[in-house]
């Protein structure tokens, strides 16, 4: 008896299962956007007034991808679906999960334009293939640290010093920029621990969490917890906490959600990322921060080709071109499959966003970074950061290190913010224009580290184009930085005899010398043959005048 009851008990368990997993995502497009109520001449009806500040700066309206799905067309599908999960009204279209029959029956409906399989099952076993996609997502566990780079960070004052010298973020910060006033989104896999962490602590004390939303599982409340990626990624924008992590941003407000899918990996996760940024958009989000990639997926039918990587194909890129027709700035990871040829992630593809490789200590490209060119043959990543070692907050809340383009990316998005609140005037094409002018490699782009590391001196100032002649005093001036040769030219001073230092970022003075010249109206000149590639510290001395600076060595 006990064991009849055991069988049919088993029976009834998996034929449950079993219509769980017959039922999968499905995205309906309809043909119209019918409204009652809503106009695009009230956009305060539909959008907040930061969305709509955001759009006049850029000088664009408000659009029909701006009003909702009609509420008609989404009861009509409901009454056949199992289950509606959001709707798109950037693609005028809603998430569903049906069976096959239901499906037909919705695309027969007169007002849907078609149905397309986006996901195969639904709640699937969280677990499932967590650590199984190494690089398939950027979402994925990153490589392992490099124990090197790590002891030679830990000696500096803090962590992330190096990273944040690499950018110019000090500056920025002793110019007092540190993000206010903008509205970053995070999206990624989850933020757990985020609540607890001393070094995020100052985002709820001070409310600087204006919205969080899991875009996976929409009835879920809770976004910190699941993967920890998404706590590393926002530490590396909005830590503030001297000894542990000072990241770009701290002073930013942000937006957090989930849009990336561990256990599984199918087209829906990009229809996550578009609903997410719509949601951003309405808030009025500044910059989204994404370290999420596509390539490849369970099912092999989804997979990419590097043709479809041509910045106009892929759902997720044509969402991040929307969002930035919009006025955000996007910025994302360019991916994590390596040294082979075009082995970029969508939506780095998209050529109105920043897609972020990574460079070693050494400044050059790290060996798991993306490269371009794109499926028509554009350069990517268009920036680079520092992604090999990088110093990051844990769910634990202590500082770790971890390697991935995921890492390198959320520090220009943080740079970005702190220099958009200097220059609140830039529209999000000026904001992209300075800093790749402001890029070690402007002039000669590649496709393993784009226009090359942003600084934010450069990028706020702008070139120096000449130096102004003065009897009393001579412009500070060193060039060219970055230098690939051997010839440095330094204005300094009023004399003509200077005390020269190069100092590598471990403390060690490299080349020390005393500099002369033949008038204070030329520049002093100084050799670095035999000088290795990496970041340096200039320091130079007449009398009680010292000046210092970086210096980007190739």
């Amino acid at each position: 008896m006990r064991a009849s009851k055991l069988l049919v008990l088993t029976f009834i368990y998996f034929l449950a299962v079993g219509s769980i997993w017959a039922q999968d995502r499905y995205a309906v497009f309809y043909k119209y956007k019918p409204q009652n109520g809503l106009s695009l001449d009230k956009p305060q009806d539909f959008l907040t007034s930061k969305a709509i500040q955001r759009r006049a700066r850029e000088g664009v309206q408000a659009d029909s991808t701006d009003l909702p799905v009609a509420k008609k067309y989404i009861d009509a599908v409901f009454e056949k679906s199992n289950y509606i999960l959001y709707q798109s009204k950037w693609l005028n279209a809603s998430i569903i999960v049906a069976d096959e029959a239901a499906v037909a029956e919705i695309a027969s409906f007169p007002f849907v334009d078609k149905v397309t399989l986006i996901g195969r099952g639904f709640l699937p076993n969280p677990n499932a293939r967590v650590g199984k996609r190494l690089f398939a997502s950027s979402t994925a566990k990153a490589c392992k640290s490099d124990s090197k780079s790590e002891r030679v960070l830990e000696s500096m004052e803090s962590p992330s010093d190096f990273q944040n010298k690499l950018l110019g973020i000090d500056e920025m910060h002793k110019l007092g920029f540190k993000g206010a006033g903008i509205t970053i989104a995070v999206f990624d896999a989850g933020f757990p621990g985020a609540n607890t962490a001393s070094s995020l602590s100052h985002l709820f004390q001070k409310n600087q969490i204006v919205a969080t939303r899991d875009f996976v599982r929409p009835w879920n409340n809770n976004v910190y917890g699941d993967n920890q990626h998404g706590t590393n990624v926002l530490s590396l924008i909005a830590s503030n906490e001297d000894g542990k992590i000072i990241a770009g941003a701290p002073d930013a407000s942000y937006i957090l959600a989930m849009t990336e899918e561990v256990a599984t990996e199918y087209w829906v996760e990009e229809y996550n990322w578009l609903r997410a940024a719509e949601f951003a958009d309405s808030l009025g989000v500044d910059i989204i921060n994404s370290s999420v990639g596509y390539w490849d997926f369970d099912d092999t039918s989804m997979n990419y080709t590097i043709n479809d990587l041509d910045g106009n194909t892929t759902t997720i890129t044509k969402a991040a071109n929307i969002a930035a027709s919009k006025g955000i700035l996007v910025v994302n990871s360019v991916g994590n499959y390596g040294s082979r040829v075009s082995s970029l992630v969508a939506p780095a593809d998209s050529p109105n966003i920043l897609a972020i490789g990574s460079v070693n200590q050494d400044l050059s490209v790290s060996g798991f970074s993306s490269r371009g060119p794109t499926g028509d043959g554009r350069i990517k990543p268009d920036l680079a950061a520092y992604g090999n070692g990088t110093a990051l907050i844990r769910s634990n809340g202590n500082v770790g290190f971890a390697n991935g383009t995921s890492f390198s990316a959320p520090q220009v998005a943080a740079l970005a913010a702190g220099l958009w609140q200097a220059k609140p005037e830039w529209t999000r094409a000026e904001l992209i224009d300075n800093l790749l002018r402001s890029a070690s490699q402007f002039e000669k782009p590649d496709n393993l580290l784009g226009y090359g590391i942003p600084n934010f001196f450069k990028a706020y100032y702008g070139e120096i184009l000449s130096v102004q002649e003065n009897e009393e005093a001579i412009l500070w001036k060193v060039y060219p930085n970055p230098i690939e040769e051997n010839e440095l030219s330094i204005y300094f001073g009023i004399g003509n005899e200077a005390s020269f230092e190069l100092i590598d970022f471990s403390g060690k003075s490299v080349l020390k010398s005393t500099i002369l010249r033949g008038s204070n109206q030329n520049p002093y000149w100084v050799n670095l043959e035999g000088i290795k590639p990496g970041l340096y510290l200039i320091r130079l001395q007449e009398g009680k005048l010292i000046k210092q600076t970086k210096l980007y060595r190739y």
